[in-house]
């Protein structure tokens, strides 16, 4: 009877699990950060210690190619941290340890980042329409790109605000 219980309790524990999992990869695809560095995060955090590149390939069917990329990305983010064990060679992870803090510097790191490359590209197009001549579709597209560079300078200030700063420190 015992033994029936714990094998029902760890089926759900790993559903329950792989299901967050797979919520994670979704949310994280959505966001533009990538469905296979989501599902490697949850799984982490959901994850009690760390975990080698092998577990984490064994228990979400990715290659290691794949992990190690994602890995790497999460790492950037400041949302995993490597784990080294004495006298082993391979590579372990865990979530960083005060995860709501990384995942908030994280995620504004990335949209900042974001927006950077759009702020780029609307004053690559800005330059471009200046020497376009005249006409009533170069001013529309004109006038809506300057309007978009505006927007753009507004969401960076708000994301460079002391405020935003103040409740995203550690």
């Amino acid at each position: 009877m015992y033994e029936s219980l714990k094998s029902t309790n760890t089926d759900t524990v790993l559903t329950a699990r792989m299901r967050l999992v797979e919520v994670g990869g979704n949310a994280f695809q959505d966001m533009g950060l990538g469905r296979i560095v989501g599902e490697i995060l949850v799984y982490l955090y959901l994850t009690d210690g760390e975990s080698s590149l092998d577990d984490i390939g064994e228990q979400l069917g990715l290659s290691k190619a794949a992990i190690s990329i994602a890995v790497r990305q999460l790492e950037a983010l400041g949302l995993v941290r490597r784990v080294r064990r004495p006298g082993d060679r391979r590579k372990y992870y865990r979530t960083a340890d005060n995860i709501a803090v990384a995942l908030q510097q994280g995620l504004l790191s990335f949209i900042k980042r974001k927006i950077e490359v759009v702020g780029g590209e609307l004053e690559a197009a800005i330059g471009e329409l200046e020497h376009a001549g005249s006409g009533p579709d170069v001013e529309f597209l004109k006038k809506r790109v300057k309007r978009a560079r505006d927007l753009k300078n507004s969401a960076s200030r708000v994301l460079d605000s002391p405020i935003l700063k103040f409740f995203t420190k550690s």
